[in-house]
């Protein structure tokens, strides 16, 4: 038997079904708890050591040019995670809700490729795809199989087949800036009647700033997460539930 929204979350969701149908443009903001659902860990959260190193440590630039071997082996793990991964009911609904015309855009926090597999169209993700590689040096840019390719085959990191240099996963690392696709998902939500926040904590900056960006502009807030966000004071509808749970139920209350 499936997980049972409690009696709040249920008039919370009735809330948002209401805000959803009045046809205003709505974009959809989600974070790591959307994925975990599907098996993916979520390396910020309190089981979030690999090997007794913090996230935040491994998965910066800094680490990349140092540390290579040790980088490129906690990726590994990573993109062999991923490929086991698959779309759960809450980013299938999400791509359900753009395909009913309910949600204009999807912005991720999430590098794993899943909205895209669900059949969202197009998603705007500001912390850049696992799904490909990019050289520093001579800008090549291609697909991560190469990497589980050459790792498998015994290298210690992956390697550009261009000119050699050790490549890195076409993600945002600590200590990177974001790419264009911040800069879009910025003008986005200032024009956007409601901002539909999942599975963030919205403490990650500075994609926390964006939904204080669309509250700024007078667009309505609402949040589905299971535990708090540093923004739930400031929500017009807040769910307390896990995403996979909330958004199929939100599915039938529109249609």
């Amino acid at each position: 038997m499936g997980a049972v929204l409690d009696a709040q979350a249920e008039r919370e969701l009735e809330r948002l079904a209401e805000l959803l149908g009045r046809g205003a443009r709505t974009l959809v903001l989600t974070g790591a708890g959307v994925s975990t659902e599907s098996g993916l860990p979520d390396y910020r959260g309190a089981n979030g050591l690999w090997r007794n190193r913090r996230f935040e440590e491994l998965a910066s630039i800094e680490a990349w040019r140092a540390e290579p071997e040790e980088f490129w082996s906690f990726y590994r793990e990573r993109l062999a995670a991923l490929r086991s991964a698959e779309p759960n009911a809450g980013h299938l609904a999400i791509a359900e809700l753009e395909r009913r015309g309910l949600v204009h855009r999807v912005i991720t926090q999430n590098v794993d490729g899943l909205h895209r597999r669900a059949g969202s169209a197009a998603p705007l993700e500001v912390h850049g795809t696992l799904a490909e590689l990019e050289c520093l040096g001579c800008g090549w840019r291609g697909p991560s199989r190469l990497a589980d390719e050459q790792l498998a085959g015994g290298a210690r990191t992956a390697t550009c087949p261009a000119c050699g240099a050790v490549l890195k996963p076409a993600v945002v690392l600590f200590g990177e800036l974001l790419p264009p696709a911040f800069e879009e998902a910025s003008r986005l939500v200032l024009s956007c009647d409601l901002l539909f926040c999942c599975g963030s904590s919205l403490q990650v900056s500075p994609v926390s700033s964006l939904p204080v960006w669309a509250r700024a502009a007078g667009a309505a807030l609402a949040i589905v997460n299971l535990g708090p966000t540093a923004l739930d004071a400031d929500a017009d509808v807040r769910v307390e539930a896990a995403t996979g749970v909330a958004l199929p139920r939100l599915l039938e209350l529109v249609s």
